[in-house]
């Protein structure tokens, strides 16, 4: 895992070596162990190293091919480069990791490499031939690329800060992502939260040749149903627990330790429970417990990593150790973030233990209908058929909900003035923290549909060949999973140098399972697709468990130990011109006094954006 960066200039030389030691300099905390540069002509490319397969030097980055004429930088893990590998009989190896078989594959087949790989990655290669740089982005979005390109240039970086720290780029806040983030508590595709820096969607690569910039998608969720057996239940379970064991295996590919976050829930001890079937040596468990019997899960974890025999770590905190580090976790955002300081907490702790790659169960929930939401949306389903003809008792009980003038009452209202029962229409409500009404009364921020309103609505009914359950999977991906969920991941764990892999976002696993017919993954008890997958791995007392998680007090927090924290901020919000201060202000004092219709997470939002807005000076 790395950080990386690169500068194209069209018509003239890059000035010196200055401007891309600065970009990686930014982003010194993605790789400690090595920081290289290439710099030749119009092209300067830039990586930071964190050593996880082949540690020698003769791996560090930028790395050239055998012949000098390709360049590479690569953040990530191609976890089957051992199998690619052996497909590239005629390239002369000279390390044993996976960049020089990414660049040779690249060598040989183009950019239809990218079929060939499985992992996690963002890569940039510069043709000093062809004066040509190609970049590329994982099929699932786990690791990021943002990009900046104006009439003299073409700049990409693995975080904003690596961009902004080039000082090449205006510093101006962009006002639809702000709106993105109160919306969702993230920014999605293609925004980002500075003005014309834009993300590489997931799935996508870039071709550019002289000033022309071409963007592709070479992979697509919504393409194709994976291939397999669908009504046999009995071939349906085994097939799953096939592919997630293979992606759990494909996963320990490594030359440093592998620990796991073990939390004690279903998705994280069916991570451990595979890493044991499937290693040669005693897993690494790491599970954080609280003195606290409220917010402590410590006893679950410590029965699966008996079960199974681990080499079990328990970390012990205080619940206010989130408040001791809430500014170091805020620091670490390169882009604002309604979540992830559990994210920064746990994985600082994981690494000052000494590890510096860690599985991880998250993406569970998203692929087997893990939340409340899936059921929810087949009960709004059944009301496909007379949707329409409803229409007029639909807008009088959306008038009569906005009489109550509170935010759950605005979402309510969204969702009955939807034109259908479609996924596109309903998941932007079940995600979205503000309801355009309420966002609309505090900022200026304008009516505009949000960006993931747009591309749901850009796959022009993608979604129906997929059965319901499995269309909010597809949406949960383009939404949550990829912009709030991967992006905490990313950042927060990278922000300790601490490498996280992801079984459940295997994209073998994730098109099959997508295929799943409703009727076998409906989640009958938790997530009851993936256990039976599993066949009695999981005890049932970790099964039928009450989920719990770090549901920590942060509303008490905003009143008492965070209140003057929040209060500066908030009222320094309020000054800004895109915000209706005295609006927010009002609710800010209605949360004090204990107003049930206002929710901590909606002010936090203004609390987090402002914090961030004040970091980086704007």
């Amino acid at each position: 895992m790395c950080g990386i960066a690169g500068i194209l200039y069209f018509n003239h030389p890059v000035p010196d070596h200055a401007v891309i030691k600065k970009m990686t300099d930014a982003m010194a905390h993605r790789g400690p162990d090595a920081h290289n540069d290439f710099v030749q002509g119009r092209v300067a490319l830039g990586h930071r190293r964190l050593s996880i397969i082949d540690l020698s030097d003769a791996a560090n980055q930028p790395f050239a091919d055998h012949t000098g004429r390709y360049r590479i930088v690569f953040n990530g893990e191609i976890y089957n480069f051992q199998e690619v590998r052996a497909r590239l009989t005629d390239y002369p190896f000279t390390t044993s990791g996976d960049t020089e078989v990414l660049l040779a594959a690249y060598i040989k087949w183009g950019a239809d490499c990218l079929t060939h790989f499985k992992g996690m990655f963002a890569f940039a290669i510069w043709d000093t031939a062809e004066q040509e740089l190609f970049i590329a982005r994982d099929r699932m979005g786990v690791k990021p690329v943002y990009y900046y390109t104006n009439d003299e240039f073409f700049l990409f970086a693995s975080e904003i800060r690596g961009l902004l720290a080039s000082r090449l780029i205006p510093h101006k806040i962009n006002t639809a992502a702000v709106r993105e983030f109160l919306s969702y508590q993230s920014i999605g595709f293609p925004l980002s939260i500075i003005e014309n820096i834009v993300q590489l969607d997931a799935g996508s690569c870039i071709t550019i040749r002289g000033a022309r910039v071409v963007s592709k998608k070479y992979w697509d969720i919504t393409a194709s149903v994976g291939d397999g057996p669908y009504h046999d239940k009995k071939q349906v379970l085994q097939h799953i627990r096939n592919l997630l064991r293979d992606s759990v295996e494909r996963r320990l590919v490594s030359d440093v330790p592998i620990g796991a976050f073990l939390s004690g829930g279903i998705d994280s001890s069916a991570v451990v429970g595979l890493m044991a079937e499937v290693s040669k040596s005693m897993p690494n468990t790491f599970t954080i417990g609280f003195s606290e019997k409220e917010f402590d899960e410590s006893p679950y974890a410590a029965q699966i990593a008996k079960k199974f025999n681990t080499n079990h770590n328990q970390i012990l905190l205080k619940p206010s150790v989130f408040l001791d580090e809430l500014t170091n976790a805020l620091d670490a955002m390169d882009t604002p973030s309604g979540d992830g300081i559990n994210t920064y907490v746990v994985s600082k702790a994981i690494r000052q233990s000494g590890l510096t790659v860690a599985l991880s169960g998250v993406g569970g929930d998203e692929l087997f209908a893990g939340y409340p939401f899936f059921r929810q949306y087949l009960q709004l389903k059944k009301f496909s058929k007379i949707w329409g003809a409803t229409g007029w008792a639909r807008q009088l009980a959306a008038a009569a909900y906005s009489l109550k003038g509170s935010n759950k009452a605005g979402r309510v209202q969204q969702l009955l003035r939807a034109p259908s029962c479609s996924v596109s229409s309903f998941y932007p409500e079940f995600r979205r923290i503000f309801s355009p009404s309420l966002l609309s009364k505090l900022t200026r921020l304008g009516g505009d549909p949000t960006a993931l309103e747009n591309n749901l609505l850009a796959l022009n009914g993608g979604f129906e060949k997929f059965p319901a359950l499995s269309q909010v999977s597809i949406a949960e991906y383009l939404g949550y999973t990829q912009h709030t969920l991967l992006k905490d991941t990313d950042q927060m764990s990278m922000a300790v140098s601490l490498e996280v892999r992801e079984p459940f976002f295997d994209h073998d696993l994730v098109t099959y399972v997508l295929g799943v017919p409703d009727t076998l993954k409906f989640p009958h008890t938790p997530k009851s697709l993936l256990v039976d997958s599993l066949q009695g791995l999981l005890p049932p007392e970790i099964v039928h468990r009450r989920k719990q998680g770090f549901l920590f007090p942060w509303e008490v927090w905003m009143k008492r130990e965070l209140h003057d924290f929040c209060d500066q901020r908030l009222k320094r919000m309020a000054e800004r011109d895109f915000v209706n201060g005295s609006q927010l202000l009002a609710y800010w004092e209605r949360f004090q006094k204990g107003d049930p219709g206002v929710r901590w997470m909606e002010l936090w939002l203004f609390v987090v954006l402002e914090y961030w807005m004040e970091k980086n000076s704007y």
